[in-house]
């Protein structure tokens, strides 16, 4: 009997208890790239490494067989299913006597397909990323040919190890250096303003705030985050992009990071202190929230305690497309985003996230609504590349092509969190963008619209935004 997560949430689920039963999943477990004979099944890619939903209508223990290996782009058991009442752990479900099933997905499954099937594909929770096929050399050369001097960037990073933080001397690594390989000419290059509040939960599921920062920590924190990020930048004769002028003249052969803050929480509730931040520390993209519930509104992992966007959140937005900072609405909830929407005057970014039919409580992923409210502005998605979501760079692009058709190719683009995810990551270096062009031209994207996911979106939201 074939069955999806809905069914688990139906007062019929009781009813299949001792049923064979057919599910499509992603496996959790202690060691994401080890087999095992028990793991959790969850309806929707991990945000991270380990990461279990709290509801227990959100999650199967699965008991195998055999030992079956994750692979990031989904699995497709079948075995009984038993219905509990009263486990000491908390389960509601189990899965026993499980086998993994071949993919519904024929080989050469292609964006074009997806499409040309409708309902069936469009919308599956993993059939679009069973293509696993790495490009070749020969298709390597060929897109990066193709990408020639387009203007490139990645709307989320904290390459260089720019946050680093802990270790106040700690040495960069190498930025400039990939992205001139790689040919991406922009990053935008972010601090973590909250920091020092947030740390992850005692059982690993979720990074949590975990006390509350005196008046004017985060604020003499991102002084030191900022001055930081500046001692990169010159180390290693990066650009900075500080204006629309400069945006148009960014060139792979001459890489440049917009600077910017994950997290508003430096603001402290002072308005002036935006106009600072643009003045001082040439910041040019401002996430509103990260994983505190700060003074700008709600977060996606914490409890709603604003109803979205808060007054002063939405000032902080006017401020900004005042001076010419772009708004990013990463970490925000649906409702902030909804809200975020109806206040701005210029196109809003969500700098990295990925695509769910049905995001789960908690989850940092969207659904494609809360997807379409950005794109409604003007906006593009940076999508998120954790290994715990996508293997490699050939489901990544999978997962580009999968938020384009939710959108459209106009409202995507690359959000690496470089060197800021806690999992691996299908896109570990700006080496590696050549690949992903290559993956994305397979896809059935053709020379145009890969320029377009690769940056041109995001060229286009910022100079919409740049002063």
């Amino acid at each position: 009997m074939r069955i999806d997560w809905t069914d688990l949430r139906a007062e019929r689920a009781a009813r299949l208890h001792g049923a064979t039963v057919d599910i499509e999943g992603w496996i959790v477990s202690d060691d994401p790239l080890a087999a095992r004979e028990r793991f959790a099944l969850i309806g929707e890619p991990s945000c991270c490494l380990a990461c279990l939903p709290r509801d227990p209508l959100a999650r199967i223990e699965v008991f195998a067989t055999t030992p079956i290996k994750p692979d990031g782009n989904g699995v497709r058991l079948t075995g009984r299913l038993a219905c509990l009442d009263d486990d000491e752990m908390g389960w509601r479900y189990q899965l026993r006597d499980a086998r993994a099933l071949a993919s519904p997905v024929a080989p050469g499954f292609t964006r074009r397909a997806a499409l040309a099937g409708g309902a069936l594909f469009g919308l599956s929770s993993w059939a679009p990323l069973a293509l696993a096929v790495e490009p070749d050399a020969a298709a390597i050369a060929a897109a990066r040919e193709a990408m020639g001097d387009t203007v490139t960037a990645d709307l989320h990073s904290h390459g260089g190890g720019v946050i680093r933080m802990r270790e106040p001397n700690a040495p960069f690594v190498p930025l400039a250096a990939p992205m001139r390989e790689g040919r991406m000419a922009v990053v935008c290059l972010a601090i973590v303003a909250d920091a020092p509040a947030i740390a992850p939960s005692d059982n690993n599921t979720r990074i949590r705030p975990y006390r509350t920062p005196a008046q004017g920590e985060l604020y003499n924190y991102a002084t030191l985050a900022f001055a930081r990020l500046q001692h990169l930048v010159r180390e290693q004769n990066l650009g900075v992009i500080t204006g629309a002028a400069a945006m148009r003249a960014a060139h792979p052969d001459r890489p440049s990071v917009l600077i910017t803050s994950e997290g508003a929480d430096f603001l402290e509730g002072r308005i002036e202190r935006v106009d600072e931040a643009y003045e001082k520390w040439n910041v040019r993209q401002l996430q509103l929230t990260h994983y505190r519930v700060n003074e700008l509104g709600d977060i996606q992992t914490e409890p709603s305690e604003h109803d979205g966007l808060t007054a002063f959140g939405a000032d902080v937005i006017r401020r900004c497309n005042a001076r010419g900072i772009i708004v990013d609405v990463a970490h925000g909830t649906t409702s902030l985003v909804r809200r975020a929407a109806e206040v701005t005057t210029k196109p809003l970014v969500l700098s990295h996230t990925s695509f769910a039919t049905t995001p789960g409580r908690f989850s940092r992923l969207i659904s494609a609504e809360h997807a379409r409210v950005v794109a409604r502005t003007g906006g593009v998605i940076g999508i998120w590349p954790p290994a715990t979501i996508f293997k490699d760079v050939t489901a990544y692009a999978a997962g580009m092509a999968r938020m384009a058709d939710a959108v459209g190719v106009d409202h995507v683009g690359i959000g690496s969190d470089m060197m800021g995810l806690l999992s691996g990551s299908a896109l570990p270096s700006y080496t590696r963008l050549p690949a992903l062009a290559a993956a994305l031209m397979a896809r059935g994207f053709n020379a145009a619209d890969m320029r377009k996911l690769l940056g041109g979106n995001y060229l286009r939201v910022a100079l919409a935004n740049l002063t």
